[in-house]
């Protein structure tokens, strides 16, 4: 770096160690003179470490004399986005594409980052230097991480990202962190920063739109610059939470500068050689890839872990479910995210919809929560008898479905459904479809995008959705309450897993269509049905692969019955991961000496409701022949 033929600093590109198997890269910039501190700055995702140098060298590298770190960050292109060896392509951005797999495995792109930044903080501390860190954009988000982590660093200045943070939810979703917003804003963040300096440059912030209409393919998410009285306004607010802590030189709003990032100024930098810029993103992404997945190669062993306290070896059914109750509570709490409410009184509301020869049928409305509800069709058979209280068999649809779907032919669903809520109410059971909020495409998965950054997911709604119907359904004269089984297909065999593991008023669970190694078919590499590179981004749920798998929740279910219905031509999964994984579930159901609650059906079809084992399943464990009540 040269100014009128004056030489003021050497750049050497560098990469330096920061988790097994992952380095980060950037450029060492040495001052010609003696460096009085040490700088460490990360830009924006689409900002090469080249063009940051031009910047930094306008900006910061003559007055004083510093030591600098120019970080490479993850960027926003997607040509390294591919599964199967790279024969199946992916429009993902390079950061979902690795935060669709971390997210699962309890690890975060964002995180990541901080991480990398940090490595150089522990190599600035051992040189003895005062250290600063500038970040703008993505950058400006991890560099702001990384100062309220870890009080090494001492001056801090943020570009173009910070602002108010209470619609995360539409941000690029690799921004997307468990329970952020349940105790951070900027303004807490900031809180960490201090007494340190804090710079804020409102400016510059990165233009980033993905709307709705890119789908599918495309995660919709933008960024867009907050306006200075937002950010001012967070600023006073973060100066409130640390009050006398924050001198007037402390924390500090600015307007940013334009630092100039769009080119490199080859006047100024006399280089020697260029690296490949294309190549070293290939090994940052490939390198954070790498990790991820050995983590998740690892993670049966954190889930043993987990489960260690569990009772297994009594082999008693009674001491195993009482020593899973904590692990009951956790996978609510932690993993599935329990909303801290009350339900309301469920003000039944109910109308009359079907009159057939065998059954009844009925709309019902039921209160969850302020402004959530339950609503579902229950289907009473004709020939109940005064006083007679029969089993009810929950029929759950998946996908995009509605209730109907499972009782009237001619509905679009009736492919997948074979109207099995109103077969099984012809045989005499009382029947009740509810419905789930996985519908609407998009709209539906916002609800993760905005309940995630609260600790909160799909799920948190659909379990008490499930709990309020479980408990209505148990109130009616003519209902068994003992006696409420689950029964659903793809996403209701979703539900099947994890909703009985939670709502222990179901008596027994049926998982169809859905029972998977689901770990693997969340972040699998290897094969085309991963989730990595579907449309379905919803999909990743906090920290699952070190948590709960499918096998995992089924001992949830246990000691209750719990079967797998399993199309041999079904292609969301391979039937010998659908088989690893339940050969966990049924010896843990022989290990408690109960194997004749479990059972697995294989059919030559494909994704369907098959109805024959699942219905002899149900008689069985129902205690029901379906000509009379067989207690």
């Amino acid at each position: 770096f040269e100014d009128e033929g004056r030489k003021l600093a050497t750049v050497s590109e560098i990469r330096w160690n920061v988790l097994p198997g992952v380095q980060g890269e950037g450029y060492l910039v040495e001052p010609a003179s003696a460096a009085q501190a040490t700088g460490i700055a990360i830009f924006d995702a689409d900002v090469t470490p080249e063009q940051a140098l031009h910047s930094i060298g306008q900006k910061y590298l003559t007055d004083p004399p510093m030591r600098w770190y120019v970080v490479a960050p993850i960027d926003r292109d997607h040509t390294f986005s591919s599964i199967v060896d790279g024969t199946i392509k992916s429009k993902e951005p390079h950061r979902e594409f690795i935060y669709r797999q971390a997210f699962e495995a309890g690890r975060q792109t964002v995180g990541y980052e901080v991480q990398k930044l940090l490595a150089l903080v522990d190599d600035a501390v051992r040189n003895n230097q005062k250290i600063s860190v500038v970040g703008q954009g993505e950058g400006g988000l991890v560099a702001f991480c990384a100062a309220a982590i870890d009080p090494r660093i001492g001056d801090t200045t943020v570009i173009g990202y910070f602002g108010p943070r209470e619609k995360l939810y539409d941000e690029p979703i690799d921004r997307n962190i468990w329970r952020w917003l349940d105790e951070f804003g900027d303004a807490e963040l900031a809180s960490l920063v201090a007494p340190r300096t804090l710079i804020v440059e409102h400016g510059n912030y990165p233009s980033v739109d993905v709307p709705f209409a890119e789908k599918p393919q495309l995660t919709p998410g933008s960024i867009r610059a907050p306006d200075r009285a937002a950010v001012e306004r967070e600023v006073d607010r973060a100066k409130q939470l640390v009050g006398s802590l924050a001198g007037a030189t402390r924390l500090e709003l600015r307007d940013a500068e334009n630092p100039r990032i769009s080119g490199v100024n080859h006047s100024v930098f006399k280089y020697e050689s260029l690296p490949d810029a294309a190549a070293r993103q290939k090994r940052q992404v490939e390198q954070l890839i790498n990790f991820t997945q050995q983590v998740i190669h690892d993670s049966p062993k954190r889930r043993a872990e987990l489960w260690s306290k569990a009772d297994r070896a009594s082999r008693d059914p009674a001491k195993w479910q009482a020593s899973t109750n904590g692990l009951r509570k956790y996978f609510y709490d932690e993993v599935i995210g329990r909303v801290d409410q009350p339900l309301l009184p469920p003000n039944v509301r109910t109308r009359q919809k079907y009159d057939t020869a065998k059954y009844t049928g009925y709309e019902v409305g039921l209160d969850v929560f302020d402004d959530v509800f339950a609503y579902g069709i229950l289907l009473l058979p004709k020939d109940l008898k005064p006083g007679e209280r029969r089993p009810v068999v929950v029929c759950q649809h998946g996908l995009e479905g509605r209730p109907v779907d499972t009782i009237e032919p001619g509905e679009p669903g009736e492919r997948f459904y074979h109207q099995f809520a109103a077969k099984l109410a012809e045989q005499g059971f009382i029947t009740y479809a509810p419905q789930n909020p996985y519908i609407g495409r998009d709209r539906f998965r916002m609800i993760v995008r905005k309940a995630n950054p609260l600790g909160l997911g799909l799920w948190s709604f659909i379990v008490p959705q499930h709990q309020q119907t479980v408990n209505w359904l148990a109130s009616l004269p003519m209902v068994d309450p003992q006696r409420i089984g689950f029964y659903g297909l793809s996403y209701g065999g979703k539900t099947a897993m994890r909703v009985p593991a939670i709502v222990e008023g179901y008596c027994l669970s049926i998982c169809s269509g859905d029972f998977n190694e689901w770990i693997w078919k969340n972040t699998t590499m290897d094969w085309k049905g991963s989730y990595i590179g579907k449309l379905e981004w919803e999909m990743p749920e906090w920290n699952l692969a070190n948590t709960f798998n499918y096998a995992e929740m089924a001992g949830l279910i246990a000691p209750r019955p719990f079967m797998v219905e399993r199309g041999h031509r079904d292609g969301v999964g391979l039937d010998e991961y659908v088989a690893f994984e339940y050969a966990k579930v049924r010896l843990l159901y022989v290990d408690l000496n109960i194997a004749n609650r479990t059972e697995i059906e294989y059919f030559d079809g494909p994704h369907t409701i098959h109805g024959v084992g699942t219905f002899a399943f149900l008689r069985k464990h129902l205690n029901w022949d379906g000509t009379k009540d067989a207690r």
